[in-house]
């Protein structure tokens, strides 16, 4: 019997949610090796028209939406002149809401950085689509909200990012119920250490963003790959893996693990470690959480243990990464703390790329806004009001980066 899975007698329908960037581009080559089985009904971006002009050419989705309206009207001409009239252009945020919750998909990838995957990312959930989340913020910001209408919608979430996708592979199907109930001590989270693990800490404020974006292992966008350098991206990944395995932070540990081989590791109370392994390329994640509960060819080399010759590990320092005390400290407090390190976050970093601030201020930038707002609950909020604080944190944010942060 074949094990390819269909639906309505013919191929699962999949909307890509910020299809231009690193993660959308991926799970576009690992469709692509599965035609029979996937079909790309709709791609969303935020104003890369080129991308999104060529990624239209090679996948004939049925639907494309730019969130930026005059991106939309020149990819509307762009596809005109190329003869391209059956892909429908829609603009604006609503437009990629829209996409998220068609009929006739099943699947979304929720691949948009930042903030602006929240709206689509809630509405997949709602609709009840499988979820391939590898937008850490639609659980940074809205937590309990955004599992909440996983439930109510019926959806199944999937980890996408390398780390949460390991400890998914590593733990029985019924994690739900909490660690303690099938017997897990502590979830180990590994972490590159990004460019700047071995740099002299003196050295850190001269840094460029050409530097911080150079990841040795992977490919990513440049704001992820900044986080990756602050390990701010470990932070985020702290508050996320609370949501998704359904524990606190004094239960989540973050190794610094230079070979990105071992992607995360579960350690049981029996002493028992398990772990994922594989080549830092991010279609073997997303072709499992496309597959599950089955496997499928990723197009991902595989991993040769002998070439790969040792496996070494190192604490996280904390004085050369205060982004990871500050996400702790949030994911401890909890409340609307998250929201405020996320936005308050991303201001710094954009900041940085522009090179009105050193990496170093990163960090400062954040403890300062945090230091500013006042923790609040969050139960029973809606998105709007969370939407609300991460605005306010975007604000106190800007002006903490005109304030002498060196």
């Amino acid at each position: 019997m074949s094990s390819v899975r269909t639906s309505r007698d013919g191929p699962i329908g999949v909307t890509v949610l910020g299809a231009t960037g690193s993660i959308g581009t991926s799970t576009l080559d690992v469709l692509a090796r599965h035609p029979e089985r996937f079909q790309v009904v709709a791609l969303t971006a935020n104003r890369d028209l080129q991308g999104m002009a060529r990624l239209c050419r090679e996948h004939h989705p049925r639907y494309a939406a730019m969130a930026d309206p005059d991106s939309a009207e020149r990819l509307r001409l762009a596809l005109r002149a190329s003869g391209d009239t059956e892909v429908e252009v829609l603009a604006g945020a609503a437009a990629l809401e829209q996409l998220a919750a068609l009929p006739e998909v099943d699947y979304v990838m929720a691949a948009i950085v930042g903030a602006a995957g929240l709206r689509p990312t809630l509405a997949a959930a709602r609709a009840g689509k499988r979820v391939l989340l590898a937008n850490k913020e639609a659980l940074v910001m809205t937590g309990a909200l955004f599992m909440d209408e996983v439930r109510r919608g019926g959806a199944v979430l999937l980890p996408i990012d390398s780390e949460h996708n390991a400890v998914f592979q590593c733990l029985p199907p019924r994690y739900s119920a909490g660690l303690d109930e099938i017997g897990v001590d502590r979830i180990l989270l590994t972490a590159s250490g990004g460019p700047f693990r071995t740099l002299p800490a003196e050295q850190l404020h001269e840094v460029t963003p050409a530097q911080a974006c150079a990841h040795p292992n992977w490919d990513m966008g440049r704001k992820i790959s900044v986080d990756s350098a602050t390990m701010m991206n470990k932070g985020l990944e702290l508050i996320e893996a609370c949501w998704l395995f359904a524990t606190d932070p004094s239960r989540v540990q973050i190794l610094v693990h230079p070979q990105s081989v071992i992607h995360s590791l579960v350690q049981y109370r029996d002493g028992s470690v398990l772990a994922q392994l594989g080549n830092p390329d991010m279609r073997t994640p997303i072709a499992h959480a496309l597959a599950w509960p089955e496997r499928m060819d990723s197009g991902a080399a595989a991993l040769d243990l002998l070439a790969v010759g040792k496996l070494d590990f190192r604490p996280a320092e904390p004085a050369r990464f205060p982004c990871l005390s500050l996400a702790y400290d949030a994911a401890a407090e909890g409340g609307i703390c998250p929201i405020v390190l996320n936005a308050a976050n991303e201001v710094a970093v954009a900041a940085f790329l522009e090179r009105r601030i050193p990496i170093t201020d990163i960090a400062v930038v954040v403890g300062r806004t945090l230091q500013q707002i006042p923790g609040e609950r969050v139960e029973g909020w809606e998105v709007g009001q969370l939407l609300d604080v991460d605005r306010w944190a975007r604000a106190i944010a800007e002006q903490n980066l005109t304030r002498s942060v060196g």
